[in-house]
Protein backbone atom coordinates (compact mmCIF):
# COMPACT_ATOMS: atom_id res chain seq x y z
CA UNK A 1 0.00 0.00 0.00
CA UNK A 2 1.42 3.70 -0.81
CA UNK A 3 2.37 5.97 1.72
CA UNK A 4 2.80 9.72 1.69
CA UNK A 5 7.05 10.51 2.94
CA UNK A 6 8.02 13.66 3.16
CA UNK A 7 12.19 14.54 3.19
CA UNK A 8 14.12 17.39 2.06
CA UNK A 9 17.02 17.22 -0.55
CA UNK A 10 20.36 17.75 1.03
CA UNK A 11 24.03 17.04 -0.12
CA UNK A 12 22.25 14.86 -2.59
CA UNK A 13 20.43 12.85 0.04
CA UNK A 14 16.94 12.59 0.63
CA UNK A 15 16.35 13.48 4.44
CA UNK A 16 12.91 11.88 5.71
CA UNK A 17 10.99 14.35 7.83
CA UNK A 18 9.79 11.52 10.39
CA UNK A 19 10.98 7.90 11.47
CA UNK A 20 10.01 5.36 9.07
CA UNK A 21 11.68 2.06 8.64
CA UNK A 22 11.79 0.32 5.37
CA UNK A 23 13.53 -3.44 4.47
CA UNK A 24 17.49 -2.79 2.66
CA UNK A 25 17.10 -2.28 -0.91
CA UNK A 26 13.87 -1.71 -0.73
CA UNK A 27 12.80 0.53 -4.02
CA UNK A 28 10.65 3.70 -3.86
CA UNK A 29 8.89 6.43 -6.08
CA UNK A 30 9.24 9.87 -5.42
CA UNK A 31 7.60 12.83 -6.78
CA UNK A 32 9.21 16.08 -6.52
CA UNK A 33 7.16 19.23 -5.22
CA UNK A 34 9.38 22.16 -5.88
CA UNK A 35 8.49 25.18 -3.88
CA UNK A 36 9.80 27.49 -6.55
CA UNK A 37 10.37 27.04 -10.54
CA UNK A 38 14.34 27.10 -11.26
CA UNK A 39 14.89 28.07 -14.97
CA UNK A 40 18.68 26.74 -16.35
CA UNK A 41 20.94 29.56 -16.13
CA UNK A 42 21.77 31.04 -19.72
CA UNK A 43 25.11 31.14 -19.82
CA UNK A 44 24.98 33.26 -23.49
CA UNK A 45 24.78 36.95 -23.08
CA UNK A 46 23.27 37.71 -26.24
CA UNK A 47 20.68 35.03 -25.60
CA UNK A 48 20.46 36.14 -21.63
CA UNK A 49 19.40 40.12 -22.84
CA UNK A 50 17.04 38.51 -25.77
CA UNK A 51 15.60 36.76 -22.92
CA UNK A 52 15.06 39.40 -20.01
CA UNK A 53 14.20 42.14 -23.09
CA UNK A 54 11.46 39.54 -24.18
CA UNK A 55 10.42 39.62 -20.34
CA UNK A 56 10.64 43.49 -19.91
CA UNK A 57 7.87 43.70 -22.63
CA UNK A 58 5.22 40.88 -21.75
CA UNK A 59 5.55 42.62 -18.42
CA UNK A 60 4.81 46.03 -19.62
CA UNK A 61 2.01 44.62 -21.98
CA UNK A 62 0.60 42.70 -18.82
CA UNK A 63 0.51 45.50 -16.27
CA UNK A 64 -1.20 44.77 -13.03
CA UNK A 65 -4.55 46.69 -12.28
CA UNK A 66 -4.51 49.93 -10.10
CA UNK A 67 -7.06 48.00 -8.34
CA UNK A 68 -5.95 44.43 -7.92
CA UNK A 69 -6.70 42.69 -4.94
CA UNK A 70 -3.45 43.21 -2.68
CA UNK A 71 -1.94 39.78 -1.07
CA UNK A 72 -1.02 39.34 2.76
CA UNK A 73 1.92 38.12 3.68
CA UNK A 74 -0.69 34.90 4.93
CA UNK A 75 -2.04 34.43 1.85
CA UNK A 76 1.21 34.08 -0.53
CA UNK A 77 2.77 31.70 2.47
CA UNK A 78 -0.48 29.70 2.56
CA UNK A 79 -0.24 25.72 3.00
CA UNK A 80 -1.96 23.75 0.58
Amino acid sequence: MPQDLKAIYRNGTFILQIAFELPEGTEVELLIQSPQVVSPPIADVETKREFLKALVERMQQNPISMDAPQFTRDMLHECR
